[in-house]
């Protein structure tokens, strides 16, 4: 058994597309019209074939005050590894993302908090070697 696919809640599908593959790195997959809304994947441009994130509207009733609780008490909704965390928050800060934490090491990990501007905090890690 592996993981296919996994998801994030997103205010905006577009604006969702557009900061995960302008400025996150990763390349759609799956733009599919799905009445209102779209089946929106994207992936890692190193793993083609791997695991999909599903950019998922967010608006069904229990997702905005579960999103902004979560935001609120800064508890990231996704985590995606990085080679070189600190090399990448110098490069995503140049292109305008935000920050909430910035590189930290804790426990055999670096570790950075970013807003993906659609709702969400999404964590960034950096295993350390042992």
């Amino acid at each position: 058994m592996k993981i296919y696919i996994t998801s994030v809640f997103v205010d905006d599908q577009q604006k969702a597309l557009d900061f995960y593959t302008e400025k996150l790195g990763f390349r759609k997959k799956v733009d599919m019209p799905t009445g209102d809304y779209r089946w929106l994947t994207v992936v890692s441009p190193d793993a083609e074939n791997g695991t999909e994130l599903l950019l998922e509207p967010s608006d069904h009733a229990a997702v905005p005050p579960f999103k902004r609780a979560i935001k609120q008490d800064g508890i990231p909704f996704a985590s995606f590894e990085v080679d070189d965390l600190k090399s990448e928050v110098k490069r995503l800060e140049s292109l305008g993302v935000e920050f909430t934490q910035q590189a930290t090491e804790a426990g055999g990990v670096i570790t950075a908090v970013l807003d993906d501007s659609c709702g969400n905090l999404i964590q960034l890690l950096q295993r350390l070697d042992d």
